[in-house]
């Protein structure tokens, strides 16, 4: 197989397994600690913007290839395993169809330009 159709089955099981983390947020049986885990996960993999902007060769993808799958996994590891099985099945079930929302994509913009600012505004105060 070649790279590229490699990457499309790996980002498929990833979009399985978000689909599946986003089930296992809505059980009862898991803590606050995997539940604040897979917020950030969930938000990060719907994010319009990325740590490392897609654009730039290789780098871009770098974080899709390895944040995402890294929060999946440490979710996956606080949770109880029939937790898992039942949420990966259900998610095979019943997969997420996601609209197109401006409004969404306008909140995280202004989120991330806070953020940014916010982080500016500390690294100015250090360099000052």
């Amino acid at each position: 197989m070649s790279l590229i159709a490699d990457l499309k089955t790996k980002a498929k099981e990833i979009k399985k397994q978000l689909a599946a983390v986003y089930y296992v947020s809505k059980d009862s049986r898991v803590g606050f600690l995997p539940k604040a885990i897979i917020a950030l996960t969930i938000l990060y993999a719907l994010s319009p913007i990325d740590l490392i902007p897609d654009f730039i060769p290789v780098f871009g993808y770098l974080d899709d290839i390895i944040i995402v799958p890294a929060l999946i996994t440490l979710v996956i590891r606080l949770i109880p395993l029939d937790v898992w099985e039942e949420a990966k099945d259900r998610a095979l079930a019943e997969p997420i169809r996601l609209r197109k929302n401006w409004t969404f994509a306008i909140i995280f913009v202004l989120l991330w330009i806070v953020v940014l600012w916010w982080l500016g505004s500390i690294v100015y105060t250090i360099v000052k």
